[in-house]
């Protein structure tokens, strides 16, 4: 469940650290705690709790694995959730990440589907200048990571979108294909729900906690919030194209309808002029054209055939048949 403990000093690594002796080194000048871990347990979070003093509603948050993105202000730290997405055999999985950050330590604690922060660990010991600025940047680089493998996710279900794009407008209606549309629009909303938050996040941790956030850091931040906005607008403008194609389709679904009905229509009405002509000799007259003319019932049968032909002539000039 512990993923890595370690002390940093002036931005240098002093190496790792036992999770009891925490309390001792966070009175040390200069120097900072990065703890990391992944689904800890009660047990554990109330030994973190201990050991960094942290807040008992935030540890309750953190015990529940489902919370909002948000950030909440206690005396003497910070406590961050934002939502991870990355994709998993071509399905985006969405996973959570708390943080609590203070002047002297950060901890980092991953749930459900999250990719490891090994990679930020290292590209900040990389920058031990930067990583000098204390826990601040640490926090900069996990949020930067998150924000950055949106990027991929989103680029997916563009992609997946298009795909879907050219079956609904090649093909006629078919029901599966406005079902993925449906569940594709399902996802791009919990995408836009999950970065949209983190804009938020960063403007309040540029405003505010100077003592984490130093002056510094704040075009980190800023840079967090460019990239944020454009990973939302490309989500809404796949989700508007989304609404439109499924409006398109229907469209054409109902056109498609409509010439099924005109074509009905043209022949219903080219029907009924024998159905109307024959009708009439079923009727109980003494004097019908067949009986007292030689070539009485030809001449009724081609007056019919030929009715219907220039009706059928008519109607495929206006374009119902």
């Amino acid at each position: 469940m512990i993923v890595n403990c370690v002390a940093y000093r002036a931005g240098k690594r002093l190496g790792d650290l036992a999770i009891d002796n925490i309390r001792n080194l966070l009175t040390e000048p200069d120097t900072f705690v990065w703890l990391g871990m992944h689904e800890p347990d009660t047990r554990l979070l109330r030994k973190v709790q201990e050991e960094f003093s942290l807040h008992d509603l935030a540890i309750e948050d953190a015990l529940n694995a489902h919370q909002r993105p948000k950030l909440e202000a206690y005396a003497d730290s910070i406590f961050i959730v934002v939502e991870t997405a990355q994709l998993i055999n071509d399905e985006v999985q969405f996973g959570e990440t708390h943080l609590f950050v203070g002047k002297r330590f950060i901890v980092t604690i991953r749930h459900g589907s999250s990719v490891s922060y090994a990679p930020v660990r290292q590209k900040c010991e990389s920058s031990p200048q930067r990583l000098g600025l204390g826990p601040g940047y640490a926090l900069y680089s996990v949020i930067d990571f998150v924000v950055d493998n949106y990027q991929p996710v989103a680029e997916r279900l563009q992609a997946r979108f298009q795909e879907l794009e050219q079956e609904i407008f090649h093909k006629s209606f078919d029901r599966a294909s406005i079902g993925r549309l449906y569940e594709l629009k399902g996802e791009l909303i919990k995408l836009r729900d999950a970065v949209a938050p983190i804009n938020d996040i960063s403007a309040h941790l540029i405003r505010f906690h100077e003592d984490i956030v130093r002056k510094e850091l704040r075009p980190y931040f800023r840079d967090i919030e460019d990239h944020v906005t454009r990973i939302t607008k490309e989500a809404d403008t796949i989700r508007e194209m989304l609404t439109t194609a499924i409006q398109v389709n229907l469209a054409l679904v109902t056109v498609g309808q409509n010439e099924v009905v005109k074509r009905l229509a043209g022949w219903g009405a080219i029907l009924a002029i024998p159905t109307v002509v024959f009708s009439m000799y079923g009727m109980n007259f003494r004097v019908m054209p067949e009986l007292t003319q030689e070539f009485g019932y030809p001449l009724v049968v081609g007056g019919t055939v030929v009715a219907c032909a220039l009706l059928y002539r008519r109607l495929v000039r206006a374009g119902w048949i």
